[in-house]
């Protein structure tokens, strides 16, 4: 089994109405729960962790995950309210504002010896449920609890509107990855933790202190990662028509680790052992899936149906 730990939220993506004129659109998302729909529906067994409300939202929340074959019997569910996130386009990049206060997702707690790390091949966690104290609190203990036989990934996925003291937050996030075995940011990420350092020189330093890949995603520059063994890869982003970007990052983050999966090398000790073929494989096929999702509105990721791939 693989498990995605963190948000779980309704996005309010833009759209028109029948007069032309600006609307939103509810849509369910979370980065979170998007990596767990994006691996899910490709096939492979998921639960999402983390908490779910059992108001109207929570609702349509569950609903979608169930629809895409995630299994929610390890998220918590209460009667705290649903995180809303309204998204606007500017530039091409997907910009949001939260309402985040007294959530289901914020109320979220792990229950130490809960969940059977020894079934679990391996654990995704990041995005908006570190920033705030207490769910980065719970998401050390489940690492805590899961890293001796799970792989743990990790994306940052930063939002900088919800960062209040940027020192503080750095100072958390390098320390998930230093925590982690796969790490994957955008380079707007890159760019808000690393300022203007070079890319490989942050991989470099990632690698020297545990991390056995690190990927960092270019929009429509495509990816580039690095491994102790197999060394730098960089592959291409499909040419697609862009309806918006919204979920495409999770679906990589999906798409890479379903493709781990897939090839045996999910496993921590399989990870390290990573062929350079292999692993221009899972990217490739992740970006294949980022450049799907990134053709319809809304965090959206592709069926295994809609992917042809040969493995």
């Amino acid at each position: 089994m693989l498990i995605s730990c963190g948000d779980a939220l309704i996005d309010f993506v833009p759209t028109q109405n029948a007069v032309g004129r600006e609307a939103v659109m509810p849509a369910v998302g979370g980065s979170c729960l998007n990596v767990a729909i994006g691996i899910a529906r490709l096939g492979a067994p998921t639960s999402f962790v983390g908490g779910i409300s059992t108001d109207l939202f929570g609702r349509m929340i569950a609903d979608h995950a169930a629809a895409s074959n995630v299994e929610l019997s390890l998220a918590t569910r209460s009667d705290h309210q649903t995180t809303l996130a309204f998204v606007r386009i500017v530039a091409g990049e997907s910009h949001y504002a939260f309402y985040d206060a007294e959530t289901a997702t914020r109320n979220w707690m792990f229950r130490r010896g809960s969940i059977p790390f020894d079934t679990v091949e391996a654990v995704h966690v990041g995005s908006t449920t570190l920033v705030n104290d207490q769910g980065a609190a719970e998401t050390k203990a489940l690492i805590a609890d899961a890293k001796a036989s799970s792989t743990i990934s990790f994306d940052p996925n930063c939002r900088p509107n919800l960062v209040k003291d940027k020192r503080a937050y750095l100072a958390r996030m390098a320390e998930f990855a230093a925590s982690a075995d796969l790490i994957k940011m955008s380079d707007i990420d890159f760019a808000y933790l690393f300022g203007e350092e070079p890319y490989q020189q942050r991989a470099s330093a990632l690698l020297a202190q545990g991390a056995s890949l690190v990927v960092i995603t270019r929009g429509n520059n495509g990816a580039v990662a690095w491994h102790a063994s197999a060394g730098e890869i960089e592959v291409e982003a499909p040419n697609i028509e862009v309806a918006d970007t919204i979920g495409a990052g999770d679906s990589f983050q999906a798409a890479m680790l379903f493709a781990l999966h897939k090839q045996g090398r999910l496993a921590r000790s399989q990870l390290k052992d990573i062929s350079t073929d292999e692993l221009r494989r899972a990217l490739s096929f992740a970006a294949n899936c980022a450049g799907l999702t990134c053709t319809r509105p809304g965090a959206d990721p592709p069926w295994s149906h809609e992917i042809s791939w040969s493995w």
